[in-house]
């Protein structure tokens, strides 16, 4: 993809992200086209939390006083 990432849709920003770490973990990059590609992932990390954290507001702000949209998870325990 690599286009501007403020142009970008949550979901495209996300497969990006994805597709980045994917590519780090392989490993068998050299070392400046790592940390581009480290720099990269941190921008569309930041990007989709911010995303999320709109989102969330968004929802909290609809919802009725009181009322609990939902809960992050807790790692499993119900």
């Amino acid at each position: 993809m690599s286009g501007k990432i403020e142009e970008m849709t949550f979901e495209q920003a996300y497969a990006e992200l994805e597709e980045t770490v994917r590519k780090l973990e392989m490993g068998g990059l050299d070392l400046e086209e790592s940390l581009a590609l480290f720099k990269r992932g941190q921008a569309l990390a930041a990007y989709c939390n911010a995303q999320l954290d709109q989102a969330e507001l968004k929802v909290r702000q609809l919802a009725p006083q009181g009322v609990v949209p939902f809960e992050p998870e807790t790692g499993g325990e119900r």
